[in-house]
């Protein structure tokens, strides 16, 4: 018989696994220690919650927000092969963020959409926003009526960016969401490219993936996004394989640049070596 007991404390979530004396099957790591102050594990087949932690609370959730973006524009079956250009209006006057796009840039609806899911482009985004059928304001409404209508009763939206602390949602909203995101190819294909190039004039402008677990392909991934904002920490949900079964996976409010990655590989092998024991 396996007991487990979770306890959240000091940030750090801790998985006790009990095991009795009989059998000598291999033992999965004690603990799962997680530094996110939210995490959600489902099995994605099942909706089972594997890890929880914080669930519920509401946060706000940076880049994550791209996600909803690209839904909204994909569901207004807009001409992806139409003509954006990079304008003053794309830059971001609430952090000042850098981008790698510079003003004047020309690219595609579809290219602007890739670099906005990949790369996290804030002005790619922001472009999307503002050619969206009624501009930025009706692209966010969108975005929060796609929310009603998934169930999403934890999460609001205020830019499309994700740079507005206003942009909320709580982990369990959040692996609904992804869910949502995983039906769409194009969102599954543009998230998991581990980089892309644009040709801006003479100039190839190189851009990878946010996410290095993308990047390094040893994890089977079908959809990814991270986020930042100071006010959300480290963010990152993935749709994954692990221990032979398809996965929703939100990491919220990690602190330290490779926390949330640190978080996502413990997971993996606490899953992994848990399943293994379980046969």
């Amino acid at each position: 018989m396996t007991s487990v007991r979770i306890l959240a404390t000091s940030g750090l979530i801790f998985i006790l696994a009990g095991l009795s004396l009989q059998g000598a099957s291999p033992r999965p790591p004690a603990r799962l220690m997680l530094r996110s102050a939210a995490a959600l594990v489902l099995d994605q087949e099942t909706g089972k919650a594997l890890v929880e932690k914080q669930a519920e609370a509401v946060r706000p959730i940076a880049s994550i927000t791209k996600l909803m973006t690209a839904m909204v524009v994909l569901d207004a079956k807009l001409n992806l092969q139409a003509p954006l250009v990079i304008e003053d209006q794309d830059k971001d006057m609430i952090r000042h963020s850098r981008s790698r796009l510079p003003v004047g840039t020309h690219l595609t609806r579809a290219q602007a959409l890739g670099l906005a899911l990949m790369s996290s482009e804030n002005r790619a985004a922001h472009a999307l926003g503002r050619t969206y059928p009624g501009g930025v304001a009706a692209c966010v409404q969108a975005m929060d009526a796609k929310a009603r209508a998934l169930g999403l009763t934890e999460t609001h939206f205020e830019d499309p960016a994700g740079l507005s602390s206003g942009n909320v949602s709580s982990a369990m909203d959040l692996a609904r969401l992804v869910e949502a995101a995983y039906q769409y190819p194009l969102i599954r294909k543009y998230t998991t490219r581990p980089e892309a190039t644009l040709q801006s004039g003479r100039r190839n402008l190189q851009f990878i993936n946010t996410n290095a677990l993308v990047r390094a392909g040893r994890w089977q991934i079908g959809l990814s996004k991270t986020g930042f904002i100071t006010e959300a920490g480290q963010c990152l949900v993935m749709q994954a394989m692990l221990a032979e079964r398809p996965v929703l996976i939100v990491l919220l409010d990690s602190w330290g640049k490779y926390t949330r990655i640190g978080d996502a590989n413990r997971i993996r092998q606490w899953l992994e070596a848990r399943f293994r024991r379980n046969g």
